[in-house]
């Protein structure tokens, strides 16, 4: 498996934007909520956008985006269903904060919704603190990260 640095346009990330509409649309009736960054917010040097490929397919993925000189947020985290509970979201956000870290942020901040367990489960277990909701979506838990030296 690889990582690949992409747009949110390229073609690679259209089965992790499609499955993601799907998935929301089941878990909260509203799967418009994956269009509530401009595709531009991922794009360097502020954001980046990653996908992760085997045999050339996307299994999983995900992106980060400016909140303030010091701060970015994780946004569109995706694993293909057939992917799923192999460790590739853990993969994923690693790979994120890293990136994050070379574009100089020192925090990293998310957002997951109640219908989401396993993703509240994950940012929890791999040591995210709760912030509260911090964004547009009123039943969402906001989550938060030290980038900092041993916190990473």
């Amino acid at each position: 498996m690889e990582f690949v640095r992409v747009r949110l346009t390229d073609p690679k990330v259209d089965p992790l934007l499609t499955d993601l509409r799907r998935e929301y649309d089941a878990r909260y009736g509203d799967g418009d909520s994956v269009l509530d960054a401009p595709a531009e917010a991922f794009d360097a040097p502020t954001g980046c956008f990653v996908v992760l490929l085997h045999e050339g397919r996307t299994v999983a993925g995900g992106g980060i985006r400016r909140l303030d000189a010091g701060t970015c947020e994780v946004k569109r985290m995706w694993t293909s269903p057939d992917h799923r509970r192999q460790g590739l979201a853990s993969v994923v956000l690693a790979e994120l904060e890293s990136v994050a870290r070379e574009l100089g942020y020192r925090a990293v901040r998310l957002e997951t919704g109640p219908a989401q367990p396993e993703a509240l489960a994950l940012y929890r277990r791999l040591g995210y603190r709760e912030i509260g909701n911090y964004g547009q979506y009123e039943n969402a838990t906001g989550f938060e990260r030290s980038l900092a030296g041993d916190e990473a």
